[in-house]
């Protein structure tokens, strides 16, 4: 491939090397492989299921520990909102009030969807807010009929004169509608961030933004910061970091020639996967993952919290053993009967499955090979009862060197042209809420380099159109798919109640997003 000054100097200013680029296009070239799936995980069989007793020790053990403890709240919270919107951008751009009424509109394509988010209109966070700026831009508002006020209220929230909501961060959206308040999805991770992760009366916060949004979010946390903290009794340190151009990545037609816009190659960003260097950076013993969108009103938020601290109290005592384990492999006079206990301490509680040959090797080797094992960042995903949401899922895989391993998976990456494999992917009895935590340093307090533990195969091809043209981009492995692929693993199974994302404009009107 042969750059232009222009795009030399361009490429440099993104901090990327021309071996960088080239690589990308090799990847287009030779995408990856599906994955191979064993199966999927169970009860029993990959994920654990947690009595009320079991519950209330963990919460027992990390409340004790956590004082201790360097704990951080990271939020991915990148993207704007323009995809909770898809369903009243297409309702604009199909819709004539001059050929037919709203309701026919909707019977014609059968758009429940639409109905119900007309009919429940005024249970959304922004209704009132909408209708002041109607009544705004429509002085005569009251003497307009249903369909010109349905209508009318669709462009007043998406219009770029007016709110504006699909180009706004997903996080400073209208979430929740209280009494006296409208809260946006940022505001609700505080609140949420004081009743688990709050040490010593002070709560860390990390969300991962745009940089085009930056004076935003902090405009939001100067107007509710002080509110906030007098009603939590707590103090937040909050920082925000953008997604690196080192990540982004080029751009390519369906031929794999670099894409270009006004003779200007194209560079994009590569997806969450890339947010695996902006975790790197965050200085923790223990650090809880939640995206931004999945959120609650206050009054589920003592049921969220004792979930996120029992996950967090199963972290902390895996840990416990795992690093007296590091420990004792480090030591000379370690017996037979240890390094026994230990592998099956890495089947039992990590889930590793160990290499069949293991029995055969001398002790020397067995040890070296358990070290691999038990020196990994561990991470404790909660995992909810498949009730077909869009998102990835815990399976066994099968990797090409022969070793099985757990973990979470896109649909996107199974090749459901193979019956076993659809079989394997459409019976998963659970999804990934994306409730993870995890532990990013080993037993001698020393942080993990978390980009050493990535399956650098498992990246994406995906299509996309910009200004009416096809383009191919490449997503990097998933920050919870092939970036944690090589982390230890445990799944538990947590109750639906502790996932509420809001993909959809109609998912704020489910009952954990509405106060009455």
């Amino acid at each position: 491939m042969s750059y232009s000054p222009s795009d030399i100097l361009y490429i440099e200013s993104l901090g990327l090397s021309f071996t960088d680029v080239d690589k990308q296009l090799d990847h287009y070239k030779f995408p990856p492989g599906f994955v191979n799936l064993k199966s999927s995980a169970t009860l029993g069989n990959g994920i654990m299921k947690l009595s009320d007793l079991e519950i209330n020790g963990l919460i027992e053990y990390y409340d004790e520990r956590k004082a201790s403890l360097s704990v951080v709240k990271f939020t991915p919270a990148s993207g704007a909102a323009s995809r909770m919107f898809k369903m009243l951008h297409e309702f604009l751009s199909e819709y004539n009030p001059q050929k037919e009424s709203i309701n026919s509109y909707i019977n014609k394509n059968k758009i429940t969807e639409l109905f119900l988010f007309f009919v429940t209109i005024e249970k959304l966070p922004f209704h009132d807010e909408a209708v002041i700026q109607m009544r705004k831009i429509k002085p005569d508002y009251d003497l307009l009929n249903l369909d010109q006020k349905r209508l009318l209220f669709v462009k007043t929230i998406l219009e770029e004169s007016s709110l504006n909501y699909s180009n706004i961060p997903k996080g400073l959206l209208p979430f929740h509608k209280y009494k006296k308040h409208i809260s946006t999805a940022f505001e609700e991770h505080l609140f949420e961030a004081a009743k688990y992760a709050c040490v010593n009366g002070k709560a860390v916060l990390h969300f991962t933004i745009s940089k085009a949004h930056l004076k935003q979010f902090e405009s939001r946390l100067a107007a509710i910061q002080k509110s906030v903290e007098s009603k939590t009794n707590t103090t937040f340190d909050i920082t925000f970091s953008n997604q690196e151009s080192t990540t982004d990545v080029l751009a390519v037609d369906l031929k794999n020639q670099p894409f270009r816009l006004n003779n200007k190659l194209l560079f994009r960003p590569s997806g969450h996967g890339a947010l695996i260097k902006n975790l790197n950076q965050i200085d923790a013993d223990i650090v809880f993952v939640k995206n931004i969108d999945n959120v609650v009103v206050n009054k589920y938020l003592e049921e969220i919290a004792r979930y996120k601290k029992a996950l967090a109290g199963l972290l902390l005592n895996t840990q416990k053993q795992a690093f007296a384990y590091a420990k004792a492999l480090e030591s000379k006079d370690i017996s037979k009967n240890e390094i026994a206990e230990i592998a099956g301490f890495l089947t039992k509680k990590l889930n590793i499955v160990i290499n069949s040959q293991f029995g055969k090797y001398a002790n020397k080797h067995k040890i070296e090979y358990l070290k691999s094992k038990i020196n990994r960042p561990i991470r404790v995903c909660g995992m909810v009862k498949n009730e077909s949401e869009p998102g990835g899922g815990p399976f066994w895989v099968k990797h090409d060197n022969g070793e099985v391993s757990l973990q979470i998976v896109e649909a996107s990456q199974v090749d459901v042209n193979l019956k076993k494999q659809k079989a394997i992917l459409t019976n998963a009895t659970h999804f990934n809420p994306v409730d993870i935590i995890c532990g990013v340093k080993n037993h001698k307090g020393e942080a993990y380099d978390l980009e050493e533990f990535i399956d650098a195969n498992t990246y994406f091809v995906t299509t996309k159109t910009k200004h009416g043209r096809k383009l191919k981009t490449l997503e990097r492995p998933g920050l919870w798919n092939g970036s944690m692929a090589d982390w230890s693993t445990i799944f538990v199974e947590v109750p639906i109640i502790t996932f509420n994302p809001v993909k959809r404009v109609n998912d704020l009107l489910k009952f954990t997003h509405q106060v009455k």
